[in-house]
């Protein structure tokens, strides 16, 4: 049998913060027609970006992340503001975070973090031959020291744990996948 999408009978608000909102549906399932709730935690989309230097260092963050309480080792990356395109606010998250700018961004794809749980969307870019045009412009919750490390070093960072974000994973995953594979 193919599944098929359920009728949302309901929807409702149960709370509203700055970059998320708390949304409970109440959906039917064509299959049994029984009802279930279902917890919904909507956001604007998100960008991650891999920042390349001419010399193919990646320049990379490494930021507190407070839901797992440590450290990560992870690429640029934020949410896109209202008044952003993902290209823009990838270019923004790059020169906050890092202070690099970039000659040219190209798109990788976009992903659903957590369909699950979340309806937004993750775009992945690939900024080409950034540079450093000035200091980071961080946000009063950001702590982040600028990594540079050697292209070919990223899968073992990888494998190795040091880079363990499943986002990143995934936009390196792309840029492995698809666009390097269609530069060989």
């Amino acid at each position: 049998m193919t599944p098929k999408d359920w009728t949302v009978l309901s929807s409702r608000t149960d709370h509203s913060l700055r970059f998320l909102t708390l949304r409970t549906d109440h959906a039917l399932s064509p299959r049994t027609g029984l009802s279930s709730d279902f917890v919904v935690l909507e956001s604007s989309p998100w960008v991650n970006v891999i920042p390349l230097t001419p010399k193919n260092e990646v320049v990379l963050v490494h930021q507190y992340r407070h839901g797992i309480r440590k450290l990560t080792l992870e690429i640029p990356g934020g949410i896109v503001e209202d008044f952003d395109s993902p290209e823009e606010a990838a270019r923004r998250e790059l020169r906050e975070e890092t202070g690099y700018v970039d000659s040219s961004m190209i798109p990788l794809g976009a992903v659903y973090p957590n369909p699950a749980i979340q309806n937004n969307l993750c775009y992945l870019f690939l900024a080409r031959d950034v540079y450093l045009a000035g200091e980071q412009q961080l946000d009063k919750n950001e702590d982040i020291e600028v990594v540079l490390k050697p292209l070919d070093e990223i899968p073992r960072l990888i494998r190795d744990g040091e880079i363990n974000h499943a986002l990143v994973i995934t936009a390196f995953y792309h840029f492995y996948m698809d666009y390097r594979r269609q530069k060989a």
